[in-house]
């Protein structure tokens, strides 16, 4: 029997693919390349929004993975019960990491050191100069203490901080000093300069960052968001902001896109970036890899990576 998967990418593309199954180039086209029943390994196409995504899901009663090239897997959730039972959903872990993590520390770096400012100010000609806020001495709180989160501190290790504090789900140790529990974020929140949010978007994580949350923060403190839009409450982020009490670098936000005329563009102390985290340079060769480690596992039946959860149990 030949095992049919649909990619997002031309097979031409994906040099080493394994033998013995049939690939189908899909990338969220209106017609499907092939019958949808017939699909054994669906990989969703990257950045092409929910309804995209899901889609082809309720035809594709003969599917065995789902695998998904983002870390996060909300965007295909609502469809997996249309799947039959045993079907292994698969994130993207690692891909993203190296991504993800350069941007947020591009966004807090920005935001301290005001070069939104200075590019308002380069476009007017006027020389907008002036002391600013360093990272360095600063406490900083990583929330959702991952893959994600660890290559975020990986990457402010040089910058001569004063403390990073990490929460996840769980406590846990690490080679580089504990991970609380998200109880502890009532303990953390007041002591953090800088808080990053990295957490995936679950039932437990929407609206993790509203009113409580962030009126814990201390005065004059940068909540980055390189999570998910719904992590935070945008009406309780946006009365901080306009309030100058709190500081805001958002690479997603609720709704997103964010339309034209809605608050948040324009409130003050805050950088946005379209949910560019993930799109760079450095996605594709990670994506590949990824790729041709699942179907070689799964051509040769092996376990999978990256097994988020099986429909039906």
């Amino acid at each position: 029997m030949t095992y049919e998967v649909w990619l997002p990418f031309h097979p031409d593309e994906l040099e080493g693919l394994p033998e013995g199954l049939d690939y189908r180039y899909w990338n969220g086209e209106e017609d499907f390349p092939a019958d949808p029943a017939d699909c054994a390994f669906y990989v969703v196409p990257y950045m092409k929004g929910g309804d995209v995504s899901v889609r082809p899901l309720a035809a594709m009663t003969s599917v065995q993975v789902v695998q998904t090239l983002s870390a996060g897997i909300d965007h295909v959730q609502p469809g997996l019960e249309l799947l039959p039972e045993g079907v292994q959903l698969c994130n993207a872990r690692g891909v993203h990491d190296a991504s993800t993590a350069e941007l947020a520390l591009t966004l807090i770096l920005a935001s301290l050191r005001g070069i939104p400012d200075f590019v308002r100010g380069q476009d007017r000609e006027e020389w907008r100069s002036g002391f600013r806020p360093a990272l360095a001495d600063k406490n900083v709180l990583i929330v959702g203490y991952g893959a994600v989160g660890s290559a975020v501190e990986d990457r402010l290790a040089p910058f001569e901080l004063a403390r990073v504090a990490r929460v996840a789900r769980s406590a846990r140790e690490t080679a580089r000093g504990p991970v609380h529990p998200i109880s502890a974020l009532r303990e953390l929140l007041p002591e953090a300069d800088v808080v990053v949010l990295i957490t995936p978007l679950t039932e437990q994580t929407k609206g993790l960052a509203g009113a409580d949350f962030l009126a814990r923060m201390k005065d004059g403190a940068l909540l980055v968001n390189v999570a998910r839009g719904g992590v935070v409450d945008t009406k309780a982020l946006l009365a901080e902001l306009e309030s100058g009490r709190l500081r805001a670098a958002l690479d997603v936000t609720d709704p997103e896109p964010l339309p034209p005329g809605h608050p948040l563009w324009h409130a003050p102390n805050v950088l946005i970036s379209p949910h560019v985290g993930g799109p760079t340079s450095a996605f594709l060769p990670r994506a590949r890899r990824l790729l041709l480690d699942q179907l070689n596992r799964f051509v040769n039946r092996e376990p999978l990576r990256n097994v988020v959860l099986t429909t039906g149990s």
